[in-house]
Protein backbone atom coordinates (compact mmCIF):
# COMPACT_ATOMS: atom_id res chain seq x y z
CA UNK A 1 0.00 0.00 0.00
CA UNK A 2 2.81 2.39 0.85
CA UNK A 3 4.56 1.63 -2.44
CA UNK A 4 1.42 2.32 -4.48
CA UNK A 5 0.90 5.64 -2.71
CA UNK A 6 4.52 6.58 -3.27
CA UNK A 7 4.43 5.58 -6.96
CA UNK A 8 1.25 7.60 -7.46
CA UNK A 9 2.77 10.61 -5.73
CA UNK A 10 5.97 10.37 -7.83
CA UNK A 11 4.08 10.03 -11.12
CA UNK A 12 1.91 13.03 -10.32
CA UNK A 13 4.64 15.35 -9.25
CA UNK A 14 8.03 14.32 -10.60
CA UNK A 15 9.47 17.77 -10.16
CA UNK A 16 8.42 18.02 -6.58
CA UNK A 17 11.29 18.12 -4.12
CA UNK A 18 11.92 15.57 -1.42
CA UNK A 19 10.38 17.85 1.19
CA UNK A 20 7.04 18.14 -0.57
CA UNK A 21 7.01 14.38 -1.28
CA UNK A 22 7.44 13.60 2.41
CA UNK A 23 4.61 15.99 3.27
CA UNK A 24 2.33 14.27 0.74
CA UNK A 25 3.15 10.88 2.24
CA UNK A 26 2.44 12.11 5.76
CA UNK A 27 -0.87 13.60 4.63
CA UNK A 28 -1.90 10.36 2.90
CA UNK A 29 -1.09 8.21 5.93
CA UNK A 30 -2.71 10.57 8.42
CA UNK A 31 -5.91 10.74 6.36
CA UNK A 32 -6.69 7.05 7.02
CA UNK A 33 -6.95 6.56 10.81
CA UNK A 34 -9.47 3.70 10.44
CA UNK A 35 -6.69 1.30 9.46
CA UNK A 36 -5.15 1.48 12.93
CA UNK A 37 -7.74 1.37 15.75
CA UNK A 38 -5.05 1.38 18.48
CA UNK A 39 -4.02 4.94 17.62
CA UNK A 40 -7.47 6.21 18.58
CA UNK A 41 -7.49 4.26 21.88
CA UNK A 42 -4.21 5.59 23.28
CA UNK A 43 -5.20 9.26 23.64
CA UNK A 44 -8.50 8.38 25.30
CA UNK A 45 -6.83 6.00 27.77
CA UNK A 46 -4.35 8.73 28.75
CA UNK A 47 -7.22 11.12 29.39
CA UNK A 48 -9.05 8.61 31.62
CA UNK A 49 -5.97 7.67 33.63
CA UNK A 50 -6.00 9.49 36.98
CA UNK A 51 -2.96 11.41 38.11
CA UNK A 52 -0.93 9.82 40.86
CA UNK A 53 -1.04 11.83 44.08
CA UNK A 54 2.16 12.62 45.88
CA UNK A 55 2.23 11.11 49.36
CA UNK A 56 2.93 13.37 52.33
CA UNK A 57 5.48 13.40 55.08
CA UNK A 58 4.41 13.75 58.73
CA UNK A 59 4.77 17.55 58.78
CA UNK A 60 2.63 17.97 55.65
CA UNK A 61 -0.09 15.78 57.17
CA UNK A 62 0.03 17.65 60.49
CA UNK A 63 -0.14 21.16 59.04
CA UNK A 64 -3.86 20.85 58.22
CA UNK A 65 -4.82 19.56 61.68
CA UNK A 66 -5.58 21.93 64.57
CA UNK A 67 -2.50 22.98 66.55
CA UNK A 68 -0.22 21.26 64.00
CA UNK A 69 -1.49 17.81 64.94
CA UNK A 70 -0.48 17.82 68.59
CA UNK A 71 -2.65 15.27 70.38
CA UNK A 72 -3.63 13.50 67.14
CA UNK A 73 -2.60 10.02 65.99
CA UNK A 74 -0.49 9.41 62.89
CA UNK A 75 1.11 6.31 61.43
CA UNK A 76 3.12 5.20 58.44
CA UNK A 77 0.97 3.67 55.70
CA UNK A 78 2.51 0.22 56.00
CA UNK A 79 2.18 -0.03 59.80
CA UNK A 80 -0.61 -2.22 61.17
CA UNK A 81 -1.91 -1.35 64.63
CA UNK A 82 0.95 1.02 65.52
CA UNK A 83 0.61 4.79 65.69
CA UNK A 84 2.11 7.83 67.38
CA UNK A 85 0.21 10.41 69.39
CA UNK A 86 2.05 13.61 68.50
CA UNK A 87 3.26 15.57 71.54
CA UNK A 88 5.77 18.05 70.09
CA UNK A 89 6.79 19.36 66.65
CA UNK A 90 9.80 21.53 65.83
CA UNK A 91 9.48 23.10 62.38
CA UNK A 92 12.32 24.24 60.16
CA UNK A 93 12.00 27.65 58.52
CA UNK A 94 10.44 26.33 55.29
CA UNK A 95 7.47 24.90 57.21
CA UNK A 96 7.56 21.53 55.40
CA UNK A 97 10.32 19.82 57.37
CA UNK A 98 11.17 19.42 61.03
CA UNK A 99 11.35 17.04 63.96
CA UNK A 100 8.52 15.39 65.87
CA UNK A 101 8.06 13.58 69.17
CA UNK A 102 5.23 11.31 70.20
CA UNK A 103 3.93 8.49 72.37
CA UNK A 104 3.75 5.04 70.79
CA UNK A 105 0.33 3.34 70.67
CA UNK A 106 -0.20 -0.32 69.79
CA UNK A 107 -3.73 -1.40 68.92
CA UNK A 108 -5.05 1.87 70.34
CA UNK A 109 -3.39 1.44 73.75
CA UNK A 110 -0.31 3.27 75.01
CA UNK A 111 2.84 1.20 74.66
CA UNK A 112 5.11 3.77 76.37
CA UNK A 113 4.64 6.49 78.94
CA UNK A 114 7.29 8.98 77.82
CA UNK A 115 7.37 10.57 74.36
CA UNK A 116 10.24 9.68 72.06
CA UNK A 117 11.61 11.21 68.88
CA UNK A 118 9.82 9.86 65.81
CA UNK A 119 12.11 8.50 63.12
CA UNK A 120 11.31 8.81 59.43
CA UNK A 121 9.38 12.07 59.74
CA UNK A 122 10.46 13.22 56.25
CA UNK A 123 9.56 9.99 54.48
CA UNK A 124 6.50 10.30 52.26
CA UNK A 125 4.28 7.59 53.72
CA UNK A 126 2.41 9.17 56.66
CA UNK A 127 -1.32 9.13 57.24
CA UNK A 128 -3.69 10.56 59.84
CA UNK A 129 -5.62 8.05 61.99
CA UNK A 130 -9.00 9.75 62.64
CA UNK A 131 -10.72 7.18 64.87
CA UNK A 132 -8.03 7.23 67.59
CA UNK A 133 -7.94 11.00 67.96
CA UNK A 134 -8.78 12.16 71.45
CA UNK A 135 -10.86 9.00 71.92
CA UNK A 136 -8.97 7.71 74.96
CA UNK A 137 -10.10 10.46 77.39
CA UNK A 138 -13.70 10.22 76.19
CA UNK A 139 -13.83 6.46 76.74
CA UNK A 140 -12.26 6.80 80.21
CA UNK A 141 -14.86 9.35 81.27
CA UNK A 142 -17.64 7.17 79.83
CA UNK A 143 -16.44 4.13 81.79
CA UNK A 144 -16.08 6.27 84.94
CA UNK A 145 -19.66 7.50 84.52
CA UNK A 146 -20.85 3.92 84.07
CA UNK A 147 -19.03 2.88 87.26
CA UNK A 148 -20.68 5.70 89.21
CA UNK A 149 -24.14 4.72 87.97
CA UNK A 150 -23.53 1.06 88.80
CA UNK A 151 -22.54 1.89 92.38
Amino acid sequence: MAMSLMNRAISRTETVGAFRLSLNLLRNFSAAPAASPTSSENPSSDANKPKRRKKKNLIEVAQFLPNWGIGYHMAKAHWNGISYEITKINLYKDGRHGKAWGIVHKDGLRAAEAPKKISGVHKRCWKYIPNLTKAAPATNSATAAADVQAA
